[in-house]
């Protein structure tokens, strides 16, 4: 008579959640990889990535912490006032990135810009946001007008526009014209936006000699 093998269901067969390096390896294969010109970005000591068709105003104000990437056309204004960016940050094609302004007792200036480590920014959006916490994803072509604050976990999709003084929560997320509350993120938000702002830069990769881009 034939035996049949079995074997015991694990955890995650169970309904229960995967292992964490199986939950890794999941994450880091939904995103192709992207290729540059070596020619076209400066390495930092640090790892970061830097496009030289971008420009970085003020530099002596501007710290990317390290394994950033910014693209071309990006504009960094350090000239004026401090501008802080974590780690493992994207900063999308043409993008601009611009201290908040003030006015204190007749008196107009500027004052810094903070932005946490695994945050992702989309293509053409303009940012004067007094500060963007950890783990936050900012689609393509969004506005976030002066002195907003951006809390850690939080999504703000494509083509919002934020107006002035705009505080988002932890763990929601933000769209429209102007923008609004649209409803709640999992706590898995930190997990899922840290595997996705290092999968973008671990994927930006220089192409070797010789070496053709992938179709």
């Amino acid at each position: 008579m034939a035996t049949i093998a079995t074997t015991k269901p694990s955890e995650y067969e169970k309904g229960g959640n995967p292992p964490p390096m199986e939950l890794d390896l999941a994450l880091d294969q939904e995103e192709p990889a992207v290729y540059y010109n070596k020619a076209d970005y400066i390495l930092t000591n640090s790892g970061n990535k830097v496009s030289r068709k971008s420009v970085l105003c003020g530099s002596t104000n501007i710290s990317l912490a390290g394994k950033c990437v910014v693209k071309p056309g990006v504009i960094l204004r350090g000239d004026l006032h401090l501008l802080r960016v974590g780690k493992y940050c994207i900063i999308g094609d043409g993008s601009v990135l611009r201290p908040s302004t003030k006015q204190y007792k007749g008196n107009f200036g500027f004052f810094p810009m903070t932005i946490g480590d695994y945050v992702t920014i989309g293509a053409r959006t303009i940012c004067s946001a007094a500060q963007i916490g950890a783990c936050v994803d900012i689609g393509e072509d969004c506005i976030i007008a002066k002195r907003c604050i951006i809390k850690d976990n939080s999504m703000i999709l494509s083509g919002t526009v934020l107006a002035p003084d705009t505080v988002v929560p932890p763990h929601t997320v933000f769209g429209g014209n102007p923008g609004r509350y649209l409803g709640d993120l999992p706590e898995s938000m930190t997990k899922t936006q840290q595997q996705n702002a290092t999968n973008q830069y671990k994927k930006f990769l220089p192409l070797a000699t010789g070496q053709v881009v992938p179709e």
